[in-house]
């Protein structure tokens, strides 16, 4: 999972939990969870600190915010499944540029089977224009022993 700690299988966290251990990436970059379940997972992310050299949203930002919420849809669909989610797959199109304000991606599941979840990841500006689509797809794995 991308820097949050995932619940233990059979164990679900809530949205606090998951920002209280949201690990050092999605600290540094700003984002905030604001809805976390395994059928949607909502955060924001500011533009600003999260730049390139244009002064625009950096895509790799993007993609961050993307892996971030999918992965933890991913995770808290796997721990209802006694299992562990890893990141498989992720895709991204960028559709416009941002120079201010607040981000918000919005993971919608796709499919939510026994060894793989699949999402969508919009990302939007504060005007609600689309800046990126992703697909973020992850296996689920039995957990390791003593987890």
């Amino acid at each position: 999972m991308s820097d949050l700690v995932p619940p233990a299988p059979g164990h679900t966290l809530t949205v606090d939990q998951l920002n209280e251990h949201r690990g050092a990436l999605n600290t540094a970059m700003g984002i905030t969870l604001t809805e976390a379940s395994p059928q949607r997972c909502v955060a924001g992310m500011p533009v600003e600190g999260n730049t390139q050299p244009y002064g625009i949203l950096h895509g790799g930002a993007s993609v961050v915010l993307a892996e971030t919420l999918g992965s933890t849809g991913a995770a808290l669909h796997a721990a209802t499944l006694g299992k562990i989610a890893v990141g498989l797959e992720i895709s991204a199109s960028h559709h416009r540029a941002a120079r201010s304000g607040i981000v918000t991606g919005t993971a919608t599941s796709v499919s939510l089977g026994g060894t793989v979840a699949t999402y969508e990841v919009v990302i939007t500006d504060e005007q609600d224009r689309r800046l990126c689509t992703s697909r973020v797809t992850c296996i689920l794995r039995d957990a390791p022993p003593g987890d």
